[in-house]
């Protein structure tokens, strides 16, 4: 049995929180940076966040691929309309990795590393990663979409070989199953404190 996402639960424990105002689950997708830009428009809200169960294609850093078995991890994007210009982008990046190892931190007391410019490590082996791609706006704030993957509940067989040593979850530094739905809510409200600390709004 899967431990799925929902949706409206994630949603209603976010409350006034300014990321994660519109979640959206989908079962499969490409990619979620994909997604939220297919689904965005001049008037999508800040903040909106779209998990996928399962993707098929998703980026890492460089063209990597970012290996993500189905309903093990958290893949997620963020819409986001910082007030910043596009070659600020690696600011972005530093936020985002920067509330993943400290949530981390706060929810597991594991002490995670950042690999710089967008990993996030425990034991020296790869955990999350952070992909951010900016698309200027005419007459709007520029869209910024903050892609995230964390490994959470994939034992050492779900990577393929060549990651097995290189690559981690949160199950196996803790030695037990997480519950995702719980540390999803906490990541997100960590997104959401810091990037309103950084960037001055919600």
């Amino acid at each position: 049995m899967l431990d799925r996402l929902v949706a409206e639960e994630l949603q209603a424990d976010l409350g006034s929180a300014g990321i994660g105002r519109e979640i959206i689950v989908l079962e499969q997708t490409a990619s979620t940076n994909d997604a939220i830009l297919q689904i965005s428009n001049a008037n999508s809200k800040e903040g909106t966040v779209v998990f996928a169960e399962h993707q098929t294609a998703g980026r890492g850093q460089r063209g990597n691929r970012w290996e993500s078995a189905a309903g093990k991890g958290l893949w997620f994007s963020i819409l986001l309309r910082p007030r910043i210009d596009l070659g600020s982008s690696p600011r972005l990046t530093s936020w985002a990795a920067k509330g993943i190892s400290g949530a981390i931190e706060n929810e597991f007391f594991l002490t995670p590393t950042i690999k710089l410019p967008n990993d996030v490590q425990i034991d020296g082996r790869k955990v999350a990663g952070v992909l951010v791609e900016m698309r200027a706006q005419k007459n709007a704030p520029h869209l910024a979409i903050a892609g995230i993957g964390v490994n959470v509940n994939q034992s050492r067989k779900d990577f393929p070989a060549e990651l097995q040593s290189r690559a981690i979850s949160l199950a196996i530094a803790l030695g037990k199953q997480v519950d995702r739905q719980k540390f999803a809510i906490a990541l997100l409200r960590k997104l959401d404190r810091t990037y309103r600390e950084l960037f001055g709004k919600s």
